[in-house]
């Protein structure tokens, strides 16, 4: 079975055809499907206990202004960002892609690369690459998003004005305005 992540209607996230989970800087074994909490309630994070249920947890998403793809270029390189989609891992450098040294290729090739959200992307000579081939993986740590690589099909899901579908981050504190994705509204709790 292909691995895949379906957001549950005012649910957890149902997770198929994943054979482990890397939680905590571990790898663990999975046997039949998980169910991820998404609320933010769960006794048992990450995983659902139904605690979904009891707080009346709503996956509704308005529109959001700021789910846009913005675009910073400069001489070879340009920097696509989508800010609604980032999930605050604290990888790039301060302020927005226009106030960085695009200038250092290398570095903001790397920058980009380490993103999890998908967020970012980046075009060299006008030629761009968003995604990379990697090997399915679900990292999901108690308290933190969901980072999910190597294309694990995301069901049901509108997804952010050019976000990566290979490598992406979903929330589990119940606050984005993004959902299913992460949109760093963790910080502020």
């Amino acid at each position: 079975m292909k691995p895949s992540i379906n957001p549950v209607k005012n649910g957890p996230l149902k997770v198929e055809g994943v054979t482990e989970i890397h939680r905590n800087g571990q790898s663990q074994a999975v046997d039949g499907p998980l169910f991820l909490c998404r609320c933010g309630q769960s006794e048992n994070k990450p995983f659902c206990d139904g605690s979904h249920s009891r707080v009346g947890f709503d996956d509704s998403r308005p529109d959001n202004p700021d789910d846009e793809r913005l675009t910073f270029k400069q001489a070879r390189l340009t920097v696509y960002e989508n800010v609604a989609i980032c999930c605050h891992a604290g990888n790039c450098p301060k302020g927005k892609p226009d106030q960085w040294d695009l200038a250092d290729v290398g570095a903001m090739i790397n920058i980009v690369r380490s993103c999890p959200s998908g967020a970012l992307s980046y075009a060299l000579d006008d030629i761009e690459h968003r995604d990379v081939e990697r090997e399915a993986k679900l990292i999901v740590d108690d308290l933190s998003p969901i980072k999910v690589e190597g294309a694990i099909e995301l069901r049901n899901t509108t997804w952010g004005d050019g976000a990566s579908q290979e490598h992406y981050a979903l929330c589990t504190c119940g606050h984005s305005k993004m959902k299913p994705f992460c949109d760093g509204s963790h910080d502020a709790l």
